[in-house]
């Protein structure tokens, strides 16, 4: 049966997420006492049916709108060594791959978000910065296993131009991941994936021809570059689908600090795809120059 013959199913929310961990005193410390969330549920099982499955306990925290925490403890299993330290390391993005697994719980604004943080720094936690993500602000802290956990509410709510900007950045990237596999290769800068996605703007709206293109989807975390290139001489901004497109003749720059970005929505400064070549993408400026300068 095909997926077009499949009937329509609706999700209702995350129920629980689950991870392992080997420490369980200071889990249900941290989970129960210091974060303050009800431990409503545990199962013991003597394994689950293969002989390879240790015992364990399966014990679940409330975290809010009838979703759970949850956490395996394998008993007599041996924490790997690979985790050995995680708890110790700063609440920032060490790993890519090991902290790219965590879980982020809503609160209602601002005011929440800093009573968070006051609450975790009295307990001698280790809390980030506050780090604002385009259409989120979060703070970070790690658990007694190592696992980020994420603190975060909404700036804004998602909307038509976000779901389309995405579906057209994954068909960017599907396409630049295939074109690579053809020639043998990985794709590993996000330049090519702004570029394609650009070039699919640029079908899409007619557009050809050299020079400088900057696409930037029409949400307030991006307005800042629009504004800054509609009050220059430099460039010029016109408003099409979804999008304002900045265009220009030569080199253009921007400086991080004019446009008052975080550095989190700096990096991603030109998501919605970019025709040209950028010279520099540092933490406080960016050079774009004409790809046959």
């Amino acid at each position: 049966m095909s997926a077009s013959n499949l009937p329509a199913l609706t999700l209702r929310g995350v129920d629980h997420t689950a991870r392992p961990t080997w420490k369980l005193r200071e889990t249900i410390d941290f989970y129960r006492d210091k974060l303050g969330l009800p431990l409503i549920h545990v199962i013991s099982a003597r394994g689950w049916g293969p002989a390879t499955h240790p015992d364990f306990l399966h014990f679940f925290f409330d975290s809010g709108n009838g979703s759970t925490i949850a956490f395996f403890y394998y008993l007599g299993s041996d924490q790997p060594a690979a985790l050995e330290g995680r708890a110790a390391m700063r609440p920032v993005p060490e790993d890519h791959v090991f902290d790219a697994t965590h879980t982020a719980w809503l609160v209602d604004s601002a005011e929440s978000l800093h009573a968070w943080k006051k609450r975790l720094e009295a307990q001698g936690l280790n809390v980030s910065t506050e780090t604002r993500h385009e259409v989120i602000e979060s703070i970070y802290v790690r658990d007694p296993n190592g696992y980020f956990v994420e603190f975060t509410h909404k700036l804004r709510p998602l909307e038509d131009v976000d779901a389309i900007d995405a579906a057209l950045t994954l068909q960017a990237a599907i396409e630049v991941e295939d074109a690579a596999a053809s020639a043998g290769r990985r794709v590993t800068a996000i330049d090519e994936i702004w570029a394609r996605k650009a070039a699919l703007l640029d079908r899409r709206d007619g557009r050809q021809g050299g020079g400088i293109r900057i696409y930037v989807p029409k949400v307030d975390e991006f307005a800042a570059i629009v504004k800054d290139a509609a009050a220059r001489g430099d460039c010029r901004v016109n408003s099409i689908e979804g999008y304002d497109r900045i265009e220009a003749s030569g080199p253009l720059e921007f400086q991080r600090e004019v446009l008052g970005l975080k550095p989190a929505v700096w990096y991603g400064l030109f998501t919605g795809g970019v025709h040209g070549r950028i010279e520099v993408l540092d933490r406080d400026r960016v050079v774009i120059a004409p790809l046959h300068a």
